[in-house]
């Protein structure tokens, strides 16, 4: 059984979440649950960057950010990761500081305490020195940091064929088989 919580915050990047959540949808087979939970701002970069209002028609159970009876807020439960995506700079900071103010930088502190998978999706350029110094951190807690960094080998088409060479790793990372452009092996 596979259950993945996914926060979305308000990090530019809304086409990354909504391919993720595209993605997970398709993955039904492979995901038992998927529970979401966004931050304030997610929204307002949402409809600023893609115009519309798709992300209330995704079929996930969605959390409140200060809903701490959230599952995955817990180690008890059975959630097998945490994906932020995007991930701002200020949630990141957030969880390498050990800050649980709210339920993603509480369930990210889970999945680390809990050796689960927590999967950040940063999206921020350039970085500073903080922002390093917090990637970091959180990669020596046992965090993957996955920077929305797309890639070009599989030449693709749209903005969502670009958001998806970054989130068909992210899908990966997470224990997940995904079809897509793979380096040096015969295409599906």
């Amino acid at each position: 059984m596979t259950k993945i919580a996914v926060a979305v915050t308000g990090a530019s990047g809304s086409i990354y979440a909504k391919v993720l959540l595209d993605r997970l949808q398709q993955l039904k087979g492979q995901v038992d649950e998927v529970s979401v939970v966004w931050s304030d701002n997610a929204f307002t970069v949402w409809q600023h960057e893609l115009g519309n209002e798709y992300y209330k028609t995704f079929p996930f159970t969605v959390w409140d950010k200060n809903n701490f009876y959230a599952p995955f807020a817990s180690g008890s439960s059975s959630y097998s990761a945490l994906i932020i995506c995007p991930c701002s700079m200020g949630t990141l900071g957030r969880i390498a500081s050990g800050i649980s103010n709210d339920v993603v930088t509480r369930a990210a502190d889970v999945m680390l305490k809990e050796r689960r998978k927590l999967i950040c999706v940063v999206r921020e350029t350039p970085y500073n020195l903080i922002h390093l110094r917090n990637m970091t951190t959180i990669t020596e807690a046992g965090g993957i940091i996955c920077p929305a960094t797309p890639s070009f080998y599989s030449n693709p088409a749209t903005a969502e064929d670009i958001a998806y060479t970054v989130i068909q790793r992210v899908l990966q990372l997470a224990g997940l088989k995904t079809d897509g452009y793979k380096w040096g092996e015969p295409q599906e």
